[in-house]
């Protein structure tokens, strides 16, 4: 989202910070902290909304339950077609055959939020070809890296935390 962050941060009803706990990113109103600052860490399970976790190599893995707070400030988007959704939701890549539009000026490998042709966000994914790229790829090609998807929380409700 780039400089968006700073809507994110600064917001009309009050101002929000990320935290780090546990190796996870949380995105809590500043009261919320404050009200959380009297429990002991070691007790704290979770706080707030988790954007994502670092893995033990030390990268950052973006959670699903951030979408609902970056698809509107997302530079980078990605529509897939009606008969692709499912597979996408499904955890699949997303290919040329099932890629509605794209964002001009994509940058391969750049992060992107996937949508329906609705506009309803449905996910994180990775671009595997630029714009340019994907105009001229064949059908079954990778255009997109599956990331993350709302599929997930069917799919992982016992484990997602």
């Amino acid at each position: 989202i780039g400089e968006n962050i700073q809507l994110l941060v600064d917001r009309p009803d009050g101002t929000y910070c990320f935290r780090l706990h546990r190796d996870r990113v949380y995105y809590l109103s500043e009261r919320l902290l404050k009200a959380a600052a009297s429990i002991p860490r070691d007790s704290l399970v979770s706080l707030g909304t988790c954007f994502g976790k670092f893995t033990k190599s030390q990268k950052f893995r973006l959670s699903i339950t951030a979408l609902d707070f970056l698809a509107p400030y997302a530079k980078y988007k990605v529509w897939v077609k009606p008969g692709s959704e499912q597979s996408f939701l499904y955890g699949n890549h997303v290919l040329k055959s099932g890629l509605g539009r794209i964002t001009e000026n994509t940058a391969q490998y750049q992060g992107v939020v996937v949508y329906s042709m609705a506009d309803v966000p449905l996910g994180f994914g990775v671009a595997a070809k630029s714009t340019q790229d994907c105009r001229k790829v064949d059908p079954m090609a990778i255009v997109v890296f599956h990331q993350a998807d709302v599929g997930e929380y069917v799919r992982n409700e016992d484990t997602l935390t």
